[in-house]
């Protein structure tokens, strides 16, 4: 056989090749990058940057108002002193009890923008992890119930990776419907620990894809996050709590 058919050959091998990757979906990559942007994409995409989401978690009211680059988040609750409404702007925080600004320290802003936010960041996951402040990086593949999942790690630069920078998180992505089922976690708050959770209940709420979780503790600090999979399907992990959010709406903005 001549080199020009050898070449013909192979060009029409190569040819078939990505045209059934095309016809079967094949779209296997190990770039932690892709795959985050495909389960942001799966779980709500360009909807989650101009949007008005309330919901219930834990006795209290949030708002998370994205638009044009511009957020606001809000908790909303009643206690001895009042109605409370917790801001958290572009800007930074601040308190309004009964309708009126108060003067807090920065030491409270800072514990109580931090609350607000890390409730949000939860609720709205997987939509955060193409912060600036994030960096990602594949660990490789795993089967969970019968599933298999991409696994993704994610730390934080100290610039603008807020007051948890150090903590460390793994993602588990699915590798066909792209939606992020469970997570592990290592933090250093209050003495510090580690969790894992199962998504449940994930339904579709005018075009994103929120999820109830249940919440395991983890072993101590220091053990592997990506090997929390098997812990978990080895009955060796005890459920701390339920992650539940309420009556959750969404409202479409234009930006």
């Amino acid at each position: 056989m001549s080199f020009h058919c050898k070449m013909c050959n192979l060009l029409f091998l190569l040819i078939l090749i990505f045209a059934g990757s095309a016809l079967y979906g094949e779209t296997e990559t190990t770039d932690a990058q892709t795959i985050i942007d495909r389960a942001i994409e799966a779980h709500g995409g360009k909807h989650y940057l101009a949007s008005r989401i309330n919901f219930d978690f834990r006795d209290r009211h949030y708002v998370s108002e994205r638009s044009g680059g511009i957020f606001h988040y809000q908790r909303i609750f009643s206690d001895s002193s009042g109605r409370v409404n917790d801001h958290l702007t572009n800007e930074g925080f601040f308190r309004e009890v009964n309708n009126e600004k108060i003067d807090l320290s920065e030491e409270w802003q800072s514990k109580y923008a931090n609350s607000v936010n890390s409730v949000i960041y939860f609720a709205l996951l997987p939509y955060a992890l193409n912060d600036p402040a994030v960096q990602k990086r594949y660990l490789g593949t795993g089967i969970i119930r019968d599933e298999k999942y991409h696994e993704i790690e994610v730390t934080f630069r100290q610039e603008d990776g807020g007051k948890d920078y150090e903590d460390v998180f793994v993602y588990w992505i699915h590798q066909e419907k792209n939606t992020m089922d469970y997570l592990a976690y290592e933090f250093h708050t209050d003495g510090g620990g580690t969790r894992f959770r199962e998504a449940f209940n994930q339904r579709e709420v005018n075009n994103i894809i929120f999820a109830d979780y249940h919440n395991y503790k983890g072993p101590q600090p220091g053990v592997d996050l990506a090997t929390f999979d098997t812990l978990f399907q080895a009955g060796k992990l005890k459920k701390a709590s339920e992650i539940v959010l309420e009556n959750v709406t969404v409202t479409l903005l234009e930006n």
